[in-house]
C-alpha cells in the first residue's frame, strides 16, 4: 500500500506574528527551505501553490519547483494548484516537463480552476468563461501530455496543427484535477480517469468520504480501471508539542489569513473548535492526535496522499520548519505503521 504525507505553501510575506517584515523575495526563499527540510525529515511530497497577492506571493510555482528539483533527490514536487483557467497549457507543460527532467521524474501538476480569481483580470480573462476555460485548457494539457505533436481547436486560442511541444520527460507527467470539493469537478475527474486532489478547509471526514465514493462511482460508470483512481487531500494544519496551545495559536494565524483574503469568520475559539477537533478538517495539534486523525480520515476517504499548509497568517518561518520536522519524524511513522506503509516508500 502507498500513502504519502507532505506539506504545501503559497509563500507568506507581510509581517509575521513577531512584527518582523517578511519580503516577497524572502517568502520565496523560505518555501525552498521548507522543501529542503521536508525531504530531510522523510516527507514524501511538497506542493507549491499559485496566488497573485502580496501576502502570498508565489505566483510562479513551477519556477520554485524547478529550483527545488535541482536541490532535492527523493521528494515528489507538485503545483498545488496551477490555476489552469488563466494559464497557457503549452507553457505550463513545458515548465513542468523541464522540472521533471531536472528532478528525475518527481514533478506533478495539480490543475485547478482557481478558488481565488485574482489571476483572471491580471491575465485578461473573463470570469464568465470560468468553467469553459478550464475544461478546454485541461483537455489541451492532457493531449500535450500524451503526445509530442498536438492538433487542437478552441474558441480561446488560434488552432494548433501538429504542433511540436518539447521537452519531453522520460514518462508522461502525472496530472491531477484539483478541486475544493465541487461535486461536478469530482464527477469530471472520475469520468476522465484522472486522479483528484481535494482542497479541504472545512467539512467532516464523512463528507469527504462521500465525495470519494462519488468519484469512484463516476469512474466505474465510465469504465475506468480502478487502479488509475487516486485521491489526495490538502488541508490546513500544524504540528506542535502541546495540543490545545497549538490549536489556539494556529487558529489565530488562520483567522488572520482569512481576514486578509476578505473572509468574515468567527474570531472566538469556541466557535471554530469543531473544525479543529477529530470531526473537523483543520489538522492542528500534537503528533499523536494528528496521526490518529489522518488515519481516521483515511478510513472514510481511502486517500493516497495528504498534505498540510502550515505557513499561514504570518506564522514565523522557524515554527513552520519545526512543524514540518514533527510531521516527518513523529506523525509520518505512526501513520505508516498503522496503514502498513513501508518507511522506504
Amino acid at each position: 500500500m502507498r500513502f504519502e504525507l507532505g506539506a504545501y505553501s503559497f509563500g507568506v510575506a507581510g509581517r509575521d506574528s513577531e512584527g518582523t517584515m517578511v519580503t516577497s523575495a524572502q517568502a520565496v526563499r523560505n518555501v525552498l527551505e521548507q522543501i529542503r527540510v521536508a525531504e530531510q525529515v522523510g516527507l514524501d511530497f511538497f506542493g507549491v501553490g499559485e496566488h497573485h497577492h502580496e501576502q502570498v506571493p508565489v505566483s510562479a510555482p513551477l519556477s520554485v519547483i524547478n529550483a527545488a528539483a535541482a536541490m532535492t533527490s527523493t521528494i515528489v514536487l507538485s503545483t498545488a494548484v496551477s490555476v489552469l483557467s488563466t494559464d497557457d497549457p503549452i507553457r505550463l507543460y513545458q515548465q513542468a516537463a523541464t522540472a521533471a527532467i531536472v528532478s528525475g521524474d518527481r514533478v506533478e501538476i495539480i490543475a485547478g480552476r482557481g478558488s481565488s480569481t485574482e489571476s483572471f483580470p491580471l491575465f485578461g480573462h473573463n470570469l464568465d468563461d470560468y468553467d469553459r476555460l478550464y475544461a478546454d485548457k485541461l483537455g489541451l494539457l492532457l493531449a500535450i501530455n500524451s503526445q509530442e505533436r498536438v492538433s487542437w481547436e478552441s474558441p480561446f486560442r488560434p488552432p494548433l496543427e501538429e504542433a511540436l511541444v518539447v521537452p519531453r520527460p522520460e514518462k508522461p507527467l502525472k496530472v491531477w484535477l484539483g478541486t475544493g470539493g465541487n461535486p461536478g469537478s469530482t464527477v469530471r475527474a472520475g469520468t476522465a480517469g484522472l486522479p483528484v486532489s481535494y482542497g479541504a478547509l472545512s467539512g467532516t471526514p464523512e463528507h469527504w468520504g462521500q465525495l470519494g465514493t462519488m468519484y469512484r462511482q463516476s469512474a466505474a460508470q465510465a469504465g475506468v480501471d480502478p487502479q488509475r483512481m487516486e485521491i489526495s487531500l490538502a488541508s490546513h494544519g500544524f504540528v506542535g508539542r502541546e495540543g490545545r496551545a497549538t490549536k489556539q495559536r494556529f487558529q489565530q494565524h488562520e483567522m488572520a489569513s482569512f481576514a486578509l483574503a476578505g473572509r468574515s469568520l468567527p474570531s472566538r475559539w469556541e466557535s471554530v473548535e469543531a473544525n479543529y477537533s477529530p470531526g473537523g478538517m483543520v489538522f492542528a495539534g500534537d503528533p499523536v492526535e494528528i496521526a490518529e486523525r489522518i488515519i481516521d480520515l483515511h478510513q472514510h476517504l481511502g486517500h493516497q496522499r495528504q498534505f498540510l499548509q502550515m505557513d499561514i497568517g504570518g506564522m514565523p518561518h522557524r515554527d513552520v520548519l519545526a512543524s514540518i520536522e514533527l510531521l516527518g519524524t513523529e506523525v509520518a511513522p505512526r501513520v505508516r505503521a498503522e496503514l502498513g506503509v513501508s518507511d522506504d516508500l
